[in-house]
C-alpha cells in the first residue's frame, strides 16, 4: 500500500472511531454536568476546601472563581519551578532552579492550557515538576475550558436567571469523572504500545563510534495521555510526538491523533443533548467535521507535492519528517493539532511547505474551533453561530433568535468582544515584535518565513495552541515576558465575555419558534456557518497570511 493510500486510511478509520464515540460520550458528558448525584470523593473534596455543592453561581462569581483558581495554579507552578533544585532530588536527576522570565512564561503557558514550551523538557524539568505541577495543570486547565462551555450551555438550558451552575462543582467533576478515567484507559494503551513510563535515571552510553549519548527515562505514557487528551501539549521531552518515548509507532500515532479530537468533537453533542435538541449538535459537529477535513487535505496535498530535487527523490516534503510516520501521518497530526488547542507535534511546523504551513498558521487563526481546544472550541463556535443568526437576521430585517433565545445588542457586543479579543492580541504582539529589536534579534530566517515564524508564535500563544515555528528563538526576556501576557489575554478575556454572553442568554425567557425564524438545524445554516467563520478570518489575517506564507510559497 502507498503512503498515500495508508494516510487516507488513517483518516477514515478516525472518522469511523470519532463517529462510534460521539453520542455515548457525549451524551456521558451531559449526564456529567446535568446530575443531581454527588460522589463520595466529590463530597469528601467539597468538605476539605469548603465547598458549597448546592451553591448556583451568578456568571460574575463564576468569572471570579474560574480567574482565582488560575491565579493560584500560576503562583504555586512558578514557586515548583523555582525551587525545584531543592525538592524531592532523589526522585529522577536533579536540576537546576528554572530562570523567573521562562519560570513565568512556563507557568501561563500550562494554567492557560498553551503548553508552550521554551525549553527542553528533559534537560530542564524535575520529574516532580513533570508529574505534580505540569501534568496537574494538564488536567485542570483542560478542566477549566470544559466547565465554562458547560456553562455557556447553561445560559441556553436557563430563563429568568443569571446564575450558571458551580464553578468548583463543575471543576470537580471534570476531572473525576470525565479526565481520570479516559486518561488512565488511554494511558494503558500508550504503554501497551510502547511509550515508556518508569521514575529511572538518566542513562549515559558510550557509541559505536565511541561518542557519549544520554538516554533519558521518566513517567512519559501517564503524562502523554492527558497532554493530547486535554489539548495541552507540552511533551516532557523536546522532540514532543515525534519521539520515539513518548510516540514509538504509526499506532500510537494514530491513537494520540484519536484522543486529542475525542472529547471536541464529542461536546457537540453534549450541547444538544442539554438544550433537548440533538439535531443542533449534528449541524455544529458537520460544520466542525468539514473545516477539519479541509484542513487534512490541505497540508496532506501540499507536503505530497515532489518540488525540488530533494523531495522527488524522498517522494514527498520529508525534511523535518518522522520516516515512520511518513507526510501522511505528519500532515495529519499538523492538522488536528492546530485545529483544537493541543500543540503537541509529531513533525516540525517550520519545516512544513510554505503553504503547508499557511494552512496551519489558518487553522490557529481560526479561533480552533473546528472542533478547537476541549471546550474552547465548543463556546468559540456557539459566539459564532451566534454571529451567522444575527447576519442571517439583518439580511431578513428579524431579531436573530438562536435555541430559543434573541440575539439583542447586548449579546452581539459580548459576541464581537470575545472575536476581536485574539487578533488585536496577536497582531499587536506579532506588530510590536517585528518593529523592535528584541523582537528581530530572534528571526534566524529573515524574508517571509521570518514573519510567518512571529505571526504563527503569537497566533499559537493567544489561541492556546502551544505549537510553534522552530526558527525563532523565543527563549528570551522580550518573548517570555510578553508571551506570558499574551496567553492569559488570550485565554481568559474570551472566556470572561463568553460567560457574560452566557448570563445574558440566562436571564432572558424562552422564545417559541415561529414562521420567520430561522432554523439552525439545517444544511444551510451550516454553509453560513463555515462562510462566516472563513471570511472573518480571512478578512482579519490575509494581510499576515500574504505577506508570509504567500509570499514565501509563490516566490
Amino acid at each position: 500500500m502507498n503512503s498515500t493510500a495508508a494516510g487516507w486510511l488513517q483518516v477514515a478509520l478516525l472518522v469511523a472511531a470519532l463517529a462510534a464515540c460521539y453520542v455515548p460520550l457525549g451524551n456521558y458528558i451531559a449526564r456529567v454536568f446535568t446530575s443531581d448525584k454527588d460522589w463520595r470523593a466529590e463530597k469528601a473534596l467539597y468538605k476539605l476546601f469548603g465547598v458549597d455543592q448546592k451553591a448556583d453561581m451568578r456568571w460574575t462569581v463564576y468569572v471570579r472563581s474560574m480567574l482565582a483558581f488560575s491565579l493560584v495554579s500560576v503562583l504555586f507552578l512558578y514557586g515548583l519551578e523555582r525551587l525545584q533544585h531543592y525538592l524531592f532530588t532523589f526522585i529522577g536527576p536533579n536540576m537546576s532552579n528554572v530562570p523567573p522570565d521562562l519560570a513565568w512564561n512556563t507557568a501561563v503557558s500550562f494554567v492557560t492550557n498553551t503548553n508552550w514550551q521554551n525549553y527542553s523538557g528533559e534537560t530542564t524539568m524535575t520529574y516532580l515538576v513533570q508529574m505534580g505541577g505540569l501534568a496537574v495543570q494538564n488536567f485542570m486547565s483542560a478542566a477549566v475550558g470544559i466547565v465554562v462551555a458547560i456553562a455557556m450551555i447553561r445560559g441556553f438550558t436557563r430563563a429568568r436567571t443569571d446564575r450558571l451552575g458551580n464553578f468548583w462543582v463543575d471543576l470537580t467533576r471534570c476531572v473525576l469523572r470525565l479526565l481520570l478515567p479516559l486518561s488512565i484507559v488511554g494511558g494503558l494503551i500508550l504503554a501497551a504500545g510502547g511509550v515508556i513510563d518508569n521514575f529511572a535515571a538518566y542513562h549515559t552510553v558510550t557509541t559505536l563510534s565511541g561518542a557519549h549519548q544520554t538516554i533519558v527515562g521518566g513517567p512519559f505514557a501517564s503524562q502523554e495521555v492527558i497532554k493530547d487528551m486535554g489539548n495541552n501539549g507540552g511533551g516532557p521531552l523536546n522532540a514532543n510526538s515525534a519521539h520515539p518515548f513518548e510516540n514509538p509507532n504509526p499506532f500510537t500515532n494514530w491513537f494520540e491523533i484519536f484522543i486529542l479530537l475525542l472529547i471536541p468533537f464529542a461536546t457537540p453533542r453534549a450541547f444538544g443533548k442539554m438544550v433537548g435538541d440533538n439535531r443542533q449538535g449534528y449541524v455544529l459537529v458537520a460544520v466542525m467535521a468539514a473545516i477539519w477535513l479541509a484542513a487534512v487535505g490541505g497540508i496532506s496535498f501540499f507536503e505530497a507535492q515532489h518540488a525540488g530535487t530533494a523531495p522527488q527523490l524522498a517522494g514527498g516534503a520529508y525534511e523535518g519528517v518522522e520516516v515512520r510516520f511518513g507526510t501522511p501521518g505528519c500532515s495529519l497530526f499538523a492538522a488536528s493539532t492546530t485545529v483544537t488547542s493541543t500543540g503537541a507535534v509529531n513533525c516540525f511546523h517550520d519545516s512544513l511547505t510554505p503553504f503547508g504551513g499557511g494552512i496551519a498558521l489558518f487553522d490557529i487563526a481560526l479561533g480552533e474551533i473546528a472542533p478547537g481546544g476541549v471546550g474552547a472550541g465548543m463556546y468559540g463556535i456557539l459566539v459564532l453561530a451566534m454571529v451567522t443568526v444575527f447576519v442571517a437576521g439583518l439580511m431578513v430585517g428579524r431579531t436573530p433568535e438562536y435555541i430559543g433565545k434573541k440575539i439583542r445588542p447586548a449579546e452581539m457586543k459580548y459576541a464581537a468582544l470575545y472575536f476581536l479579543t485574539l487578533p488585536v492580541v496577536i497582531l499587536t504582539a506579532a506588530g510590536l515584535s517585528l518593529a523592535t529589536r528584541f523582537g528581530t534579534n530572534s528571526i534566524l530566517n529573515p524574508g517571509p518565513h521570518g514573519l510567518t515564524e512571529i505571526v504563527y508564535a503569537f497566533a499559537s500563544m493567544a489561541n492556546n495552541n502551544g505549537s510553534a515555528f522552530a526558527g525563532l528563538a523565543t527563549n528570551t526576556g522580550w518573548y517570555n515576558t510578553v508571551g506570558g501576557v499574551v496567553m492569559l489575554l488570550g485565554r481568559f478575556a474570551p472566556e470572561i465575555f463568553a460567560l457574560g454572553l452566557a448570563g445574558s442568554l440566562a436571564r432572558q425567557s424562552p422564545v417559541p419558534a415561529s414562521a420567520g425564524t430561522l432554523d439552525t438545524r439545517t444544511p444551510l445554516f451550516a454553509g453560513m456557518l463555515i462562510a462566516v467563520i472563513l471570511i472573518l478570518v480571512g478578512l482579519t489575517y490575509f494581510p499576515a497570511l500574504a505577506l508570509g506564507p504567500f509570499a514565501e510559497g509563490l516566490h
